[in-house]
């Protein structure tokens, strides 16, 4: 993942979390791989911006 895709993983990660600053696993998954981007720095990103991932039975956050 290059600097320049933040910004991109930032927008997206707003986007989806909404108003309660929640995502569900499955959709940060599913962002990290449609940025192609990998689920630890989508964890470490949502860790910064206060969004809670939800629905995980997997461990991973």
């Amino acid at each position: 993942m290059t600097s320049g895709n933040i910004p991109r993983l930032i927008e997206v990660l707003k986007k989806h979390a909404g108003e309660d600053n929640r995502l569900a696993c499955g959709e940060a998954f599913r962002i990290a791989a449609d940025l192609e981007v990998p689920i630890a720095e989508v964890g470490r990103v949502c860790s910064e911006l206060d969004i809670k991932i939800v629905a995980c039975q997997l461990g991973c956050f």
